[in-house]
């Protein structure tokens, strides 16, 4: 595992003829390399689309007027951790997760990271966000970017991104990465990540009955954290392939997942979308 600092650059940089958030033709190609070679890492074969990013960056854009500190986990070639950049002010601090060594050498000469405003502290993890320090001494600070941790202490969280593919993992090491989001995100932290529609069906029938089955388990765990913590989520149609954005709120202090507890109608418009039903 290598975490390291990503420094400011000068703003001297390469002007870019398309969206600064958006992947190059260089990402598409590397991320397309990479599904292929490791699929059930990487778990799709474009990055995320910009409605679909937008939602995932909702707890950073309608933020609290205070410092924040955030975790990507699973950011790929960086379309969301180039948001997540622009939209950070100073103060604030990113901490990015990323497995795999070509996703995060490309992070690490991204530009538009670079070019962050200055006091936003970004540091970038190689490693599975299973194998960060504070996963495995399980202590964690009450304290986000607005406080201090404590020597020895791990950081605690205001926000977790998680981009990673819980559909192509065992039902219990997506119960483990959950359980561990709760335990990074400080009481009242947020977290987002999303699954991609109609997979149930399109993984029982690309790779049989008991790769099927595993999916299946894996949506109903993902259901039942949704039905505890959820606060909205959003369709998103323009993507490749369609997704839904899911929207999280760590109570603090909760270690079992409980029975639903009922949202206002505005939680759900903050990812443009509708507060989870009755499940």
């Amino acid at each position: 595992m290598t975490t390291e600092p990503l420094r400011h650059l000068p703003d001297s940089l390469p002007r870019q003829r398309s969206s600064p958030d958006s992947p190059n033709g260089g990402d598409h190609l590397l991320f397309l390399a990479e599904a292929l070679r490791t699929f059930h890492d990487t778990g799709a074969l474009a990055p995320s689309g910009a409605e679909l990013v937008n939602a995932l960056v909702v707890p950073v854009t309608s933020r609290p007027n205070r410092p924040l500190s955030v975790l990507e986990v699973g950011a790929g070639t960086g379309v969301v951790t180039r948001r997540l950049a622009r939209v950070l002010r100073p103060g604030d601090r990113l901490h990015v997760v990323e497995a795999n060594p070509r996703f995060a050498d490309r992070l690490r000469e991204d530009p538009v990271l670079a070019a962050r405003q200055p006091g936003v502290a970004v540091r970038l993890s190689a490693c599975r966000v299973e194998e960060l320090p504070e996963a495995a001494s399980g202590e964690s600070t009450t304290e986000g970017a607005a406080g201090s941790a404590a020597e020895g202490a791990a950081e605690r969280y205001d926000v977790i991104v998680s981009g990673l593919p819980f559909t192509n993992f065992e039902p219990g090491q997506v119960r483990n990465i959950l359980d561990l989001y709760l335990r990074l995100l400080v009481p009242g932290g947020e977290l987002t990540y999303f699954s991609y529609l109609g997979t149930t069906t399109a993984r029982t029938l690309a790779s049989g009955p008991r790769r099927g089955a595993r999916h299946r388990a894996v949506v109903r765990l993902l259901r039942r954290f949704e039905a505890t913590y959820g606060l909205g989520e959003r369709t998103v149609w323009r993507n490749l392939p369609p997704a839904r954005a899911y929207l999280l709120r760590s109570p603090g202090g909760r270690e079992e997942w409980g029975p639903p507890t009922r949202t206002s109608d505005t939680a759900g418009q903050r990812l443009g979308g509708e507060a989870p039903a009755p499940r």
